[in-house]
């Protein structure tokens, strides 16, 4: 018996059912991520609304906060991340600029996203170069070391054996300071503001007092500026006159602002005080100077910076030094904006002669916690969800510290007796033990991982060096 034959209609039945089943299926599977991605985007939304609230919310207690102690500036909001500060009219623009050939602008437009994300890294910075970020740096050695010696007739250190000579001097293993460190530091200015205002015995009640170049600390002055003398943070051309500005402090610590060269290493060897190079060469800050890196130094190792001697009160004519004669300098106008901005964000506390009749109980700058969820969200705001990878998103490249190795304490094989045993001891041997709780408590919260800056002020251009925690202990 032959097989029966399907028939013609059976055989266009069955595909037509499957494709029917198959169109069904993918109709069902389009509507699911339709609506998925509808639920996603109003999640998204939702958060976004949510950041930009807490931001506004932010801005508002900034304005207000520059309402109370700009003395006479005033904040006007552009959108949640921008701001405009502005002088009162009438105000004197003495600066000028032979470039452009106008005089400094009354008014300085601020990104308070980016100035608080930047301003809160710098908390858990590092900002003494290492050699574990010469080592973790791809081009620390060949490129970047040989940025960081002047004199030396080359752009690369093709000799690393010589880039190393200038810099064993100033080239401590591992980061010789600690975010938390000091409960409370002074960064103390060269203004000639400093006369009007006995802050001596406030400045010296600090933890730490970071001053500038070639200041002077002595009894003529010490009503004014105190006699507690920690870190100075200086330029090249101080060098020469840092032995008698120094005056036998042994214990005072030297931090390079940018370069060294060979003025400095003569001058190194010739005294016990410990001397580092300030990390990274910081760009289009909002205010210029060596006071600005002091601040730098200051957050990376405080948790309160307090700042005198920077000249940030309204009738401001010259630029003055509080020890010498008055001298051009940089645009006031524009640096007083940028510190109360920073006040205001909770970075600095600032004290000034106006300031000083004052009740200061720093009740109208934003709380720690205001500016850790600002921080937050500005963190999502500006980089999407890789803003929660947490405390090491901004990690490009990573390096790591074998755990027995220490590395050598800072300077070279021929300097003197004075320098062999000089206070570098006291920083890079400090005992992990010996650091005040909050300084421990932040290392280990970190996981043992040490920041730095590449260059510049980008956010996500950090070096991440790990150490083992069990060398700490």
């Amino acid at each position: 018996m032959r097989p029966s034959k399907a028939s013609p209609n059976g055989i266009t039945r069955r595909p037509t059912l499957l494709r029917l089943v198959c169109a069904a299926v993918i109709f069902s599977l389009l509507v699911f991520a339709i609506q998925s991605s509808l639920f996603t985007g109003d999640q998204k939304s939702d958060l976004n609304r949510e950041e930009i609230r807490i931001l506004s919310d932010f801005q508002s207690s900034v304005q207000q906060c520059v309402a109370n102690r700009g003395l006479g500036l005033t904040a006007h909001i552009i959108d949640q991340c921008k701001l405009i500060l502005k002088f009162p009219e009438g105000t004197n623009s003495t600066w000028y600029n032979a470039q452009f050939k106008i005089y400094e602008p009354l008014e300085y437009t601020y990104d308070i996203c980016d100035a608080i994300l930047l301003w809160e890294q710098y908390r858990n910075m590092t900002t003494v170069l290492t050699r574990e970020y010469l080592d973790a740096r791809p081009d620390g050695w060949l490129e970047y070391a040989a940025k960081r010696i002047a004199q030396l007739g080359a752009d690369r250190c093709y000799n690393r054996t010589l880039c190393e000579e200038h810099l064993n001097l100033i080239l401590p293993a591992k980061p010789p300071f600690h975010p938390r460190q000091f409960r409370t530091c002074a960064v103390v200015g060269n203004s000639g503001d400093l006369l009007k205002t006995e802050f001596g015995a406030e400045i010296d009640g600090h933890d730490a007092v970071i001053r500038d170049n070639e200041a002077p600390v002595n009894q003529k002055y010490a009503k004014y500026v105190g006699l507690k003398r920690d870190f100075r943070l200086v330029v090249r051309g101080a060098a020469r006159n840092m032995v008698k500005i120094l005056n036998g402090s042994s214990d005072e610590v030297l931090i390079i602002k940018s370069v060294t060269h060979r003025d400095f290493n003569a001058m190194i060897k010739s005294i016990p005080n410990p001397v580092y190079l300030f990390q990274g060469i910081v760009l289009r800050r909002g205010a210029k100077g060596t006071g600005m890196k002091s601040i730098e130094l200051a957050l990376s190792m405080c948790d309160i910076v307090n700042i005198y001697g920077f000249t940030v009160d309204p009738g401001y004519t010259e630029w003055t030094r509080y020890f010498s004669t008055p001298r051009k300098g940089h645009n006031p106008l524009q640096g007083r904006a940028y510190y109360q901005l920073l006040e205001c964000l909770g970075v600095i506390r600032i004290h000034s002669p106006m300031r000083s009749q004052r009740k200061q109980d720093w009740l109208d700058v934003p709380s720690r916690e205001m500016v850790s969820r600002a921080h937050a969200a500005a963190l999502h705001l500006k980089r999407g969800q890789a803003g929660g990878m947490g405390q090491f998103g901004s990690c490009k490249v990573w390096g790591n510290v074998v755990s027995d190795r220490v590395g050598p304490i800072s300077g070279s094989s021929d300097m003197s007796d004075v320098r062999k045993n000089s206070n570098y001891h006291k920083w890079e041997k400090m005992p992990f033990g010996s650091l005040r709780e909050e300084a421990r408590d932040h290392y280990m919260q970190m996981e043992g991982v040490s920041l730095y800056k590449m260059d510049g002020n980008k956010l996500d251009d950090l070096v991440c060096v790990k150490h083992s925690l069990k060398t700490e202990e």
